[in-house]
């Protein structure tokens, strides 16, 4: 069992890892972000950088790999496929470009290895289905811990009304690559609530 080690980075982006947290997590294909934006967005004050990543995520820049509904699944199914074992899946979307999970902590599974297993996982199955070779996620991820209910309810509508901001669908339900697609939602719903 590996010991979770709190704050730690790679050199850009801090992460917090500890058991029982509450995370928000994007992770975004490695074309989405040109470089070109990146030097913008590094400039940019750190309290609005997430929302202009946003806005450029939702902009569809690049191959949109995740917009083939082969490729979605793939990732989707990934994310389920561990459920309540590794983690705990409260809330996610698979958009074109980039993936909103939304997961709490088990005691054993740090995030950087979950997220990793995700990434390899389907990197490896989406460039099988999709007859393709490369590279597929961007090296980085981003997490936000919650701070409690409320927080992890915004994040939840967020994540979950991603799609419809980004004009791809008029609402959350509508979104097969969701947690908020109703027979979707029934599976995802064996998930222990955010205590």
């Amino acid at each position: 069992m590996k010991a979770h080690t709190g704050w730690r980075s790679r050199g850009y982006i801090p992460h917090y890892d500890h058991p029982d947290t509450v995370q928000h997590v994007v992770f975004r294909l490695v074309d989405s972000l040109p470089p070109d934006v990146m030097r913008r967005i590094d400039t940019a004050p750190p309290a609005e950088r997430f929302e202009a990543i946003e806005t450029v995520l939702d902009a569809e820049a690049g191959s949109r790999l995740l917009a083939n509904p082969a490729a979605a699944r793939i990732v989707q199914d990934s994310l389920l496929h561990f459920d309540a074992t590794r983690y705990h899946l409260l809330a996610w979307c698979v958009m074109p470009t980039h993936v909103h999970v939304l997961v709490a902590q088990i005691d054993g599974w740090l995030l950087a290895d979950v997220v990793h297993s995700w990434k390899s996982f389907t990197a490896h199955a989406v460039n099988t289905a999709l007859r393709r070779t490369g590279t597929v996620w961007s090296r980085e991820y981003f997490d936000r811990m919650m701070r409690d209910e409320g927080q992890t309810g915004t994040a939840q509508a967020y994540i979950e009304n991603n799609p419809v901001k980004a004009g791809l669908c008029a609402a959350p339900e509508d979104w097969r690559w969701s947690s908020a697609f109703p027979a979707i939602a029934a599976r995802a719903g064996e998930t222990p609530a955010f205590r």
